[in-house]
Parts: structure tokens; sequence; C-alpha cells
């Protein structure tokens, strides 16, 4: 294995292990602040309670998103030196914005509300919750166009044989990443609605707390469906996106290989990638993949044939991504629905409490599918039809990437257990008694 796969490698154990707790940090944000909201419309001790339940799990599991936020960054850096040369003027504003603004806000209104919560009052730690679930949003938004702009490279020149910024507004507006963030953003929102809905799921079945989490999952499951209806609706929208800037992506995702003016949806469909066909297509929706795409039944869908091989992204990775990616939506907006209509008596429905808990994983599964098909669909383009990520590697020697490749799982292995194991010691342990009078728990 050479230093460019062993670097890719790398990061995307990095990227995958990052955004375990990305999606978690967004969705918990803006329900605790909520939670603390109806505690100080209300005054329900409950609702206070529930923001420094949800909150300190929150915590936990930004604390960890931060640093490995922060390591992946350096890898552009050290494993791929020469993609930082090229578009640096490009890509590097777009992170220090990250960095210098929406982070720097996200962490000093988290110390505000945490540590101000028995020094401030309520409407002050209030207004700190919010401004940082806004502020992550806002992070998130940064990060997003920077990959929206890897993806659908905008407003630049080619000069002095680098990449130059010569439009930051065109930056700012690019239709790849904004789509991309109405996309991702809300998927966060329904992962953060459903770990709500499965730890209450938990305590309702062992009728611990039952007064307190029914009033958490009547919140969240609202919450939730509202979130995973706007996902497969916008997921569409990106769709549409993807087949008009990334034509090869779109035909690996429906595992297309002949050109096709109203090309068909097969609901079964195996693709063998080696011979270039698919071993099982049937079950066809005619015209389905045109419509989706590009809202005709008869619009042309290029098929991966029109382009050599070794500018075809991986198939069979993209297609089985996508289509379990779909189907888990799809599972998602039932769930939320079941949800949203037991939400008064939840209790009274322990099928649904189980399949709950048991739906804990499959909003992080998902959420992962979706950056694999986003980044994996990508290929063979670091930037997409701009640089190849084979030029974007650093000279680095093959021992070196061996040696750090092996210690990034090993350290990432050993702070992702601790912290899923306080993540989940917190959760099973439930809220305090009491409300909380004092700083600490």
């Amino acid at each position: 294995m050479d230093v460019l796969w062993l670097s890719r490698l790398q990061f995307a154990a990095a990227a995958i292990f990052h955004f375990l707790f990305v999606p978690l940090t967004l969705g918990l944000s803006f329900l605790t602040a909520i939670y603390q909201t109806l505690w100080l419309k209300t005054g329900d001790e409950d609702f206070k309670r529930a923001a420094r339940f949800w909150g300190k799990i929150f915590l936990i599991n930004f604390g960890l998103g931060v640093v490995t936020g922060i390591t992946l960054e350096f890898q552009f850096g050290t494993n791929w030196r020469y993609y930082s040369e090229y578009v640096g003027d490009v890509f590097g504003p777009l992170l220090a914005i990250e960095a210098t603004l929406a982070f720097f806000l996200e962490s000093t209104f988290i110390a505000v509300w945490w540590f101000g919560w028995d020094r401030l009052s309520p409407k002050v730690t209030t207004t700190a919750i919010w401004l940082t679930a806004i502020a992550s949003t806002i992070s998130a938004l940064w990060i997003l166009l920077a990959n929206g702009w890897m993806q659908n490279p905008v407003g630049f020149e080619i000069r002095n044989g680098r990449a130059e910024l010569t439009d930051f507004w065109a930056l700012l507006t690019n239709p790849f990443g904004w789509s991309q963030f109405f996309h991702v953003v809300p998927a966060s929102f329904t992962l953060g609605g459903f770990f709500v809905l499965g730890v209450c799921g938990y305590h309702l079945l062992k009728k611990r707390e039952v007064t307190f989490f029914k009033k958490s999952f009547r919140i969240a499951a609202i919450w939730t469906l509202v979130w995973a209806i706007i996902v497969v609706v916008l997921g569409h929208h990106h769709g549409a996106i993807v087949a008009k800037t990334q034509p090869t992506k779109l035909a690996a995702m429906e595992a297309l290989w002949e050109t096709k003016k109203g090309a068909d949806f097969a609901l079964l469909l195996i693709p063998d990638e080696k011979n270039e066909r698919n071993v099982v297509e049937t079950f066809k929706i005619p015209g389905m993949v045109s419509l989706l795409a590009y809202h005709n039944f008869n619009a042309e869908v290029k098929g991966l044939k029109e382009w050599p091989k070794e500018e075809r992204p991986p198939v069979a990775l993209n297609f089985w991504s996508f289509r379990l990616m779909v189907g888990l939506g799809f599972l998602f907006l039932f769930l939320g629905l079941w949800a949203c209509i037991r939400r008064n008596s939840p209790e009274n429905c322990p099928l649904l409490l189980r399949l709950l808990i048991v739906n804990i994983p499959l909003p992080y599964i998902a959420c992962q599918l979706g950056w694999i098909v986003a980044e994996v669909g990508r290929q063979p383009w670091i930037v997409y039809g701009l640089m190849k990520t084979k030029d974007a590697v650093s000279p680095l020697s093959v021992s070196q990437v061996a040696i750090s490749f092996p210690a990034f799982i090993i350290v990432y292995g050993i702070l992702g257990f601790v912290c899923f194991w306080l993540i989940i010691k917190t959760a099973i342990k439930g809220p305090e008694k009491e409300a909380v009078k004092t700083l600490g728990y």
C-alpha cells in the first residue's frame, strides 16, 4: 500500500470518527435550549432538570468533537501538502473564519451557560445556550461551505500555478455548499431527536422518572418528526444539485452504466462494477431516476461509460451507501411519526420504546453513509474537476504514515471508548432528583 492510500485511509478514519460527535452536538444544543426555554416560560422544574441532564451529555460529546476536529485540520498540512499549497488561498479563509468566529463564540457561550448556571439570571443562561446552539450551526455552515467548494469549485482563477480567490461572494453563495448545509444540519437535528427519544424509551421501559421523561419525550417527538420530514425533502433537492454539478457521482449512486433518456429506478439492483453491468435489475419504476434528478420523466441521464474508468468514482460503495442512507431516512420518518402520535402516552407502547432504543445507532450510520457518498463519490478528484487526489498528497515515506495511522486509531479508539462510556453512563443514570443549585452535578 502506497502513501496515497495510507493517507486517504488515515483522513477517512479521522473524518468518520470526528463526525460521530458533530451531529449530536448540533441536535442536542437546540433541544437543550428548548428545554431551558420551557423552564423559563413555565417554571416547570422538570424542564430545568432536562436542560441540565441533556446539556451534560451535550458537553461530554462537544469536548471530544472539538479535539478530533482540530487534529483533522492538521492533516491538510501533514498529509495533503500539495492540496494546501494549490488551493489554500480559497480553502483557508473559510476554515479560518470558522475557527476565529463560530468556534470561539460557541466555546465562550458554553462556558457562560454551564458555569454561570447559579451565578447569572435564568434569562442570561438561556440566552447563552441559544447562542451556543446558533454558533454551533454557524460553525457547521463554514465547514460545509469549504467542503462545498471542493465539490463545486467557484470564485477562483488559476494564477502562478495555484488557485487564487477572486470572488468571495461566489464562495459564500455556492449552491452546493448551501445544499449540503440544508441536508446535513437537519440530519443532525434528527439524530439528536432520536438520541433523546431512545434514552427516554430506556427509562420509560424501566418506569424510572416517568413524568420527567414523558415531558422530554413529548418535545423530542415533535422535533424529530419535523426534521425527519425536512431531511427527506431537502435530501431530494440535494440530489438534484448533485445531478447538475457531479453527474459521475449520480451515475455511481444509481449504478447507471449506459446513458438513457427516461432512466428507470430499479427497486432491486445489484451492481457488478468489474464487468460494468448490473447482475440484478428488476422491479423498475419507469423514468423515476430522470424525474428525481432533473424533474422530467424523459430527461437524459449520463451513464458511467461516458467517462474513462480512471475518472469514475467507486460504484459499489457509493451505490450501497446511498441506498442504505435513503432506506434509513424513510425508516426514521416512520419511527418519528409513530413517536409523535404516541407522544402523550409513550409508556403505554413498549414496542415503540424498544425500537427507539435499538434505533439510537442508526442515525449515526445514516450520517456516515451520507458522508461516504459525498466524499467517495467525488473521487478521483479532491477538488472536483480541478485537482486529483493523487496530486494532492504530501511527499512522505510509507513508513511515516504507516506509523501515524495506527497511532491515530489507537488514540482515537481510547478517546472514543471513554467518551461513549461517559455518555452512556450519564444517560443510564438519569437526571438529578432535584433542580441543580450549584455549579456541578
